[in-house]
């Protein structure tokens, strides 16, 4: 079992990706740079969070044309699991692998802080493994990190429960106070309809250990090593 990790200029998530995984999962895991046009023996590709290519035209808007992400369509339309946290979201959504865009935070300034998620959909890759009625408690820290879909797909998204993730406060309920970007439909995270494609705005790589805070992020990862195990 192997985890490749992209590096684009400007990740600053990618060690942080590697060290949960490697280091505390124990899992072996590579770093696989932007001009890379193979991703290798991988089973399952992280997208980390950042300022990727200093998010200069739009959030992940450039990063989508690096070489590696051709790779990175062709191992999601084959089944690959992938997630995008953050940045890698963003990417994500530029490169269509995901519907849906992203827009200036609600309040129009950067958010940093924990903040509580409510899991939609325990049957992803990296959800299967997150206990039912367990509120989780992550980090975000993003500028553009207000999701935005037209009513049609808000409907489509959850017809194919394709929500995978809801801000909320402690106990699970929906309400704009425990929305910290102003998120359509509070929407944190969501998956391709085949669900092996996963983008979240919430850092779980910054959540696995506890004097970090919490180490509730250990579960989307559990949930992939799960997934690859089984498969």
């Amino acid at each position: 079992m192997k985890f490749g990790v992209l590096v684009f200029p400007g990740s600053n998530c990618d060690h942080d990706a590697y060290h949960a995984i490697k280091h505390i999962h124990n899992i072996e895991t590579t770093f696989i740079w932007h001009k890379e046009k193979e991703l290798g023996d991988v089973d399952a590709v992280i997208v980390p969070g950042g300022f990727s290519y200093g998010d200069y035209l739009r959030s992940g808007a450039i990063a989508r044309f690096s070489p590696v992400m051709n790779e990175v369509v062709a191992f999601a339309e084959s089944g690959g699991p992938v997630l995008g946290v953050c940045n890698g979201f963003q990417i994500l959504l530029e490169a269509r692998l995901l519907p849906g865009t992203m827009m200036a935070n609600e309040q129009l300034r950067f958010t940093c802080k924990f903040v509580h998620l409510r899991c939609e959909n325990r049957q992803t890759p990296f959800t299967n493994a997150i206990p039912d009625d367990t509120i989780l408690n992550i980090p975000v820290a993003h500028g553009e990190g207000n999701y935005f879909a037209e009513n049609d797909l808000l409907k489509e998204l959850e017809d194919n429960n394709q929500i995978v993730f809801r801000y909320c406060d402690q106990r699970g309920n929906i309400s704009h106070d425990s929305n910290p970007n102003g998120s359509a439909a509070n929407i944190a995270g969501i998956c391709n309809r085949k669900g092996n494609v996963v983008g979240m705005m919430p850092h779980p790589e910054r959540a696995v250990e506890t004097r970090l805070g919490s180490d509730h992020g250990k579960l989307i990862f559990d949930s992939a090593i799960s997934h690859l195990s089984s498969v």
